[in-house]
């Protein structure tokens, strides 16, 4: 197994690659999918679950993502590999509603157990056929072993706390593992393969955004045309249109090409980049709930989530932008859309209102943005 060239001309995304987003995005589904059903019945604990599978999710995806960027050699064992990984998400997929109802769930450890250790597996190869990057993959795979015995042993903990306390202590050290192991040696990731890997990934999260809209169209047509349920399409596709269009503005090879600093706050980021996304789709799936008699919380609730949310992608891009060179004027507008979206729901209006307003403040942050592009040219 031999390193890629972090130059080579024209790399992009493999069919493989796709695949393995489109496996995924099965588990990132089903999360978004209980943290919309906990929403709609007003059980915000599982906002903590959420964060918690989802992190699970985007940390097995963004671990193997950065190394087939530095070592995909697409041979038969790598391929094998790599359906492991699939066939870990799917297992993990599968567990989440466990976990969601009790706070432990073996099926997701063990999905996620297959992921790391296949990875493992990986830098083991990295190390064998890259001498000179054979400390840092042998550090990534030590890393990860311990980490994930942790990981496992936790299954033996209980009582709420305990849990708590122990993911997210499990947490910090899975992020240090890379911090270390590039100290090392930086392993030869393309700069512009991994923007477009994180792109990519962002489109098919905002598929959940897509889906809740067209759950906002069928119940129009079945219940006929509520003003509640229209607002929600409308401002529904005002918001996942405006977030793609808030995403693509800048070049985000950029980030990956400045600072170690940079590439890893830009890389960590997108969990809370991912992680907002799909929160919003489950979101805007409650507030059709709430439209349709099926909820059992409050506008308010609903709204306050789907604008922070929406508040947290909105800052996560103004930060990343602001780090490749935005202007401060953009920054500015950055920081007052996510704080409008929030007053709006905390004024509490029907929840149409709330998903309506929230597009057309997003809008209005896109065309500012084409007239700012424009003056400035």
């Amino acid at each position: 197994m031999q390193p890629r060239d972090p130059h080579e001309a024209h790399r992009v995304a493999t069919p493989l690659e796709l695949f393995f987003d489109l496996v995924f995005v099965v588990a990132i589904a089903s999360a978004a999918a209980q943290w919309h059903h906990g929403l709609a019945e007003g059980h915000l604990g599982d906002l903590v679950n959420f964060v918690m599978v989802f992190f699970a999710i985007w940390w097995a995806w963004m671990n193997y993502t950065w190394f087939a960027s530095s070592y995909d050699c697409d041979d038969v064992a790598y391929r094998l590999l790599t359906f492991t990984i699939m066939a870990g998400s799917l297992m993990l997929a599968a567990g989440i509603p466990d976990l969601f109802a009790t706070g432990q769930s073996g099926l997701v450890v063990g999905g996620y157990a297959m992921m790391r250790f296949a990875m493992v597996a990986m830098w083991l190869r990295a190390a064998a056929g890259h001498p000179e990057g054979r400390r840092t993959a042998l550090t990534y795979a030590a890393g990860i072993s311990i980490v994930q015995v942790l990981w496992i042993a936790r299954l033996l903990l209980e009582g709420h706390t305990a849990l708590l306390v122990s993911f997210f202590a499990l947490v910090v050290l899975e992020l240090l593992v890379p911090i270390v192991a590039e100290r090392n040696g930086i392993t030869p990731f393309h700069p512009h393969h991994i923007a477009e890997r994180y792109a990519l990934l962002t489109i098919i999260v905002l598929g959940e955004v897509i889906l809740a809209s067209v759950q906002a169209v069928q119940g129009a047509l079945q219940q006929g045309a509520e003003a509640g349920l229209l607002a929600i399409v409308v401002g529904g596709l005002l918001i996942v249109f405006s977030m793609w269009w808030l995403y693509f503005k800048r070049e985000h090879a950029t980030l990956f090409e400045g600072s170690i600093r940079s590439t890893f706050v830009t890389g960590y980021g997108h969990y809370l980049v991912f992680a907002s996304v799909a929160a919003t789709g489950a979101a805007l799936a409650a507030a059709v709930d709430l439209v349709q008699g099926e909820a059992h919380t409050t506008a308010r609730v609903i709204g306050l989530a789907l604008t922070g949310a929406v508040a947290v992608y909105v800052w996560c891009l103004t930060a990343m932008h602001a780090m490749a060179g935005a202007p401060v004027a953009e920054t500015r507008v950055g920081v007052a859309v996510g704080l409008v979206v929030l007053a709006v729901a905390a004024v509490a209006p029907p929840i149409g209102v709330t998903v309506l307003v929230t597009g057309c403040v997003l809008a209005v942050a896109v065309a500012q943005h084409v007239w700012a592009t424009r003056e400035a040219a």
